[in-house]
This record gives C-alpha cells, structure tokens and sequence, in this order.
C-alpha cells in the first residue's frame, strides 16, 4: 500500500470531505445476561435507535451504514426508516475486522471519509461526531478520547511488570474517522500480516501513521454490560 499521501498531512482548516458511517453492530451479547445489547432498551427506544440518530443529526456525515446480525437487519430497517442519511442495513462479518470491511464496502463511492461506530455507544454527540470528523479530514485519520482517571498496571502472570504514567494514557472511544482509502489498506494489510488489532486505530498505526486525538465526552460509553446499561439509562435522562 502506498501511504505516502498520508505522511504530509495539512494541519490547517481545509474543504470538508464527504464522510460516511459505519455503525458496527454485530456483536453478540455474551456479557449482558442475554439481553440483545444493540435491541436493549434505553429511553423508551431500543439502543441502536440513539446511535444512529446522533449520525443523522450531524450536519458532517452524509450516509450511514449498519453492519448487524442476519436476524437483526429488518428490525433495525423498522426501527430506522426515519432517517435518510440510512444507506443499507447489512450482515457483518465473523470478526469485527471483517464487519467493518463490509461497512466501508457498503458505502458510495463518493465517500472521502469513513467514521466507524461502536452500535453499543448510544449516547455519542453530535458535537463529538463533528469534530473527530473535521480532525480526520486534516490529519487523516481521527479518534476521540479522555484522560484515564485511574492508576493502571501492566500486569503479566498476577504480578505487577509495569505502571505507565497516567498523564500519558488516554481511554480512546469511537467514532474513529479515518480516510477511506487509509482505512481500507490498513485493514487489509493487518488481515495479511495476521495481526490482531483491538480498534480501527491500531490497524493505521501499525503503518507508522499517526493519529489526532480530540476531546471525546465521558457520557460516550460503550455499553457491554447489564450495569453499563442502567448508567447509560441515567445519563440519558440527564441529557433530555
């Protein structure tokens, strides 16, 4: 892959690309008691209604995909027919990897720009959708976090081997907004080199490319368990 056009990167304001979504909802809820995590209800709306309305009402996305489950696709078509930035609802993938590749496959081809979602993280922004798009659309490649509260250890075998320094951590959340090209061949190249990566992210660092960091919002959980849900419940109701 040839990533040169990337490693000279504008740092300024520059024409805002088209950008899509890819919200990944495919997963199985292993951790939620066997509650359908994605079908959860929250506010009346099952979760993946909220994640896809905050795509829809950000001016900088222009289509959305939804890469779910087989059994999933007629109700999320159902439940989100309102909003006509929804492109496709679509089967993902054995891996999350391969649901994304999917996702990005699914998009048209007028699309510069990608943005991946966590479907489990209902309470994303508007705001915070924005401005990881406009990063991307500067840098290449874009991802929100927030500074970990929280000591953390490296920790092998039960035993402590290393404490990192906390100013230096950040907890990374989604969407991750990358150039569609970047994106592509990053995940292409990981799926070649056997390489298992944990986020979007580290598929794009894995070429030596860097990623711009902007603020993300502590109410932009991803919800994997049964308690995650009853605060995201909360925090909703704060955000009404």
């Amino acid at each position: 892959m040839n990533i040169s056009k990337f490693t000279k990167l504008a740092r300024k304001a520059l024409p805002l690309k088209p950008c899509g979504a890819v919200i990944v909802a495919a997963g199985t809820a292993s951790r939620m008691g066997g509650i359908d995590k994605v079908m959860a209800p929250l506010m009346g709306e099952p979760m993946i209604v909220h994640t896809v309305r905050a795509f829809q009402n950000c001016d900088a996305i222009r289509e959305i995909i939804v890469v779910t489950r087989q059994d999933l696709i007629v109700p999320i078509m159902d439940l989100c027919h309102e909003f006509d930035k929804l492109r496709a609802v679509i089967v993902g993938g054995n891996t999350r990897q391969e649901s994304v590749e999917r996702g990005i496959s699914a998009l048209s081809g007028s699309m510069k720009l990608v943005a991946v979602q966590d479907g489990a993280r209902p309470l994303i922004t508007w705001q915070v959708i924005d401005r990881t798009v406009r990063a991307a659309n500067s840098y290449g490649a874009a991802a929100p976090a927030i500074p970990v509260k929280d000591t953390i250890k490296v920790v092998q075998g039960g035993v402590v081997k290393e404490t990192p320094v906390r100013s230096t951590l950040q907890a990374v959340q989604t969407p991750q907004v990358f150039d569609v090209d970047l994106l592509r061949g990053a995940l292409e190249k990981a799926k070649e080199d056997e390489a298992a990566v944990t986020d979007d992210c580290s598929a794009v660092e894995r070429l030596g490319m860097s990623v711009k960091i902007v603020e993300g919002d502590e109410r932009n959980i991803k919800v994997t368990t049964p308690m995650d849900l009853k605060i995201a419940q909360l925090l909703m109701e704060e955000m009404q």
